[in-house]
Formats: C-alpha cells, sequence, structure tokens
C-alpha cells in the first residue's frame, strides 16, 4: 500500500509538472506527433515513456504523442526500423543487432544500467551456471530483453542445447510466483537495482543471487556490449558477499531519418526534465550527461551529438 502511495504520489508531482510546462509551450514542431515504444506498463520504459511524451508535447508544441505498451526491446527494436515508432527504448545488446536494412538505430543519450539477476534459493545445490543443467528455470517474458540476454548466457556455457534445462518464457511477476511455490528452480531477470519485485521477493522466500565472476571472461569476450558489474548483498538485505554480474547499458533510440533539429530538441528537453523525471522512476537518478554520450555500439543521432557538443560534454 505504501509503495502505491508513493506511485500516485510521483505521478501526480509529474502531473502538475506538466501543467506547468503547458502554460509556457511554444510551438517549435506542431507538425510532429511522436510514437514512442516504451515497454510492460509496470517497467520502467513505460514510465519514463510516459511522462517524456508529455514533456515533449509541452515544451516543443508536437501532437499529443503515443505511448505504445510493448513486450520489451526486442519488440521495440522491430517497431523503430520498421517504422511503427519514432523513438524506442532499448538495451544496447538488443540494439547492436545488425539490422542489414537502410534505416539504422542511432541514440540519443545513454539513459540507465540495467543487472542481470539469476536468482536460486538459497538452500538449493545451485552454485554456478553450469548447475542450472536440468532444472526449472524462467527466462523472461517472450521476446524481452531479459528472455534475449538469458539465452545468449545459457549458449555461452552451453547449456542451449535441447532438454539440457527446462527453460519457460514468462514474466517477472509470474516467476516470482512460481519460485515460491517451488515450481522454479531459478530465474533470469535484467533490471535496475533494487528491482521492487525481487525485494519483495526476498522478503518472504530465501534466496540467493548467482556469481557469475567465473563466467564473466567468456561472456564479456564473446559479447563486448556486456560490462562486468556487481550486486550489494546490501540491495536485497542477502547473506554473503556482493555478487558479481552483468550490466547491460539501456538506450534512448531513434533512426538515422530522424532530422537534426527533432533530435537535438528531444535531448535538450529529455535533460532539462531529468530532475522531474527521477521523480517519477528511481532509475533516471543513474542519467547523467556525461555518460550519456557513451551509445557505443550505436553512433549519436547527428542532432543528439550538436547538442552534446553545445554543453561541452
Amino acid at each position: 500500500m505504501a509503495r502505491g502511495r508513493r506511485r500516485v504520489g510521483a505521478l501526480a508531482v509529474a502531473v502538475i509538472a506538466l501543467a506547468a510546462l503547458l502554460s509556457g509551450c511554444e510551438t517549435q514542431f506542431p507538425s510532429v506527433r511522436l510514437r514512442v515504444a516504451a515497454g510492460n506498463q509496470q517497467g520502467v520504459y513505460s514510465l519514463m515513456g510516459t511522462y517524456l511524451a508529455g514533456a515533449w508535447q509541452a515544451r516543443l508544441g508536437t501532437e499529443q504523442p503515443e505511448v505504445m505498451i510493448t513486450g520489451g526491446s526486442p519488440d521495440n527494436m522491430g517497431r523503430l526500423l520498421g517504422g511503427q515508432a519514432d523513438i524506442a527504448f532499448s538495451a544496447a545488446d538488443v540494439a547492436a543487432e545488425p539490422t542489414g536494412g537502410k534505416t539504422q538505430p542511432r541514440a540519443l543519450a545513454r539513459i540507465y544500467d540495467d543487472y542481470l539477476h539469476v536468482v536460486v534459493h538459497d538452500d538449493g545445490r545451485i552454485q554456478t551456471l553450469s548447475d542450472l543443467r536440468g532444472m526449472r528455470v524462467a527466462i523472461g517474458q517472450r521476446n524481452s530483453g531479459v528472455e534475449f540476454i538469458a539465452k545468449r548466457v545459457l549458449a555461452v556455457v552451453g547449456l542451449d542445447k535441447p532438454g539440457m534445462v527446462s527453460t519457460e518464457s514468462m514474466e517477472l511477476t509470474t516467476a516470482t510466483e512460481k519460485f515460491k511455490r517451488g515450481e522454479l528452480d531459478a530465474f533470469f531477470w535484467s533490471g535496475g537495482l533494487p528491482t521492487d519485485a525481487i525485494s519483495t521477493l526476498a522478503n518472504s522466500t530465501t534466496i540467493r543471487l548467482l556469481d557469475l565472476g567465473d563466467d564473466l571472461p567468456k561472456l564479456r569476450t564473446r559479447y563486448p556490449v556486456y560490462n562486468a558489474a556487481t550486486i550489494p548483498s546490501s540491495t536485497y538485505h542477502l547473506s554473503g558477499p556482493s555478487v558479481n554480474t552483468l550490466a547491460v547499458p539501456n538506450f534512448l533510440l531513434v533512426t538515422s531519418d530522424m532530422s537534426d533539429d527533432l533530435a537535438e530538441a528531444l535531448v535538450r528537453e529529455f535533460f532539462a526534465d531529468v530532475p522531474a523525471l527521477a521523480k517519477v522512476t528511481p532509475a533516471a537518478l543513474s542519467i547523467d550527461i556525461q555518460s550519456a554520450i557513451e551509445t557505443d555500439p550505436i553512433p549519436l543521432h547527428p542532432g543528439a551529438a550538436r547538442y552534446y557538443r553545445s554543453e561541452k560534454v
């Protein structure tokens, strides 16, 4: 109930902020209607996308944007490159997949990082990724960024052949419920720290996060887009040391077809709204203009690059 009140409060702040913006709106792009590929309705992508869409409309005078509920990064990239979206949120690993088409993704900003969680029962025998052989493992919602990274990890450690792991595709809430009931031995999740659903699970069930330290070198050699990172045990109030894992950046993306002027304006107003955005979702607290330009392997859009030069980044 307290979390619900906080979310309502955060959205109220957002509404008030947008109302203030509307009163001073400049009509810079009156004929533009933005379509934003976000994510599932409760996710960070959706929270950010909904707020930013309103802020862009207010500040830039665009038509009312459309914020699309989607399956996650792979779905978002398909819509962006297929012409069904103008702006998309995506994890870097999905965004970096070769497209082969004329339209190419271009980054407005690196926004925040997701951390790979492999959650197991604290009293179980799973100590390494290799111990997942023969286990019942949830790998994220179908066509999601979680499923994308989970399949990569299982392949790198040699567990991608049929029958090696009993994998199921499902969203996080379902995975935590099945895990509590003993119907899963482990589940994958890629998200910010802390992830509310895992914090709630840790309060009612004894869990452990797998340390991926032994497998990080081969994972990062195969996929340099990932960074080595740690999840402190204090994040979920777990016993034991911090665990080594992978981190994947998240990008705010457009395509090479967007005009430089519009891309620059979107980035400018994005950073103007970061303080208010942080009241909507804590993930925005890690947004930093210095690291925002670190979008390799996706090039910055020329309009975004022009904005960063103007800010002497």
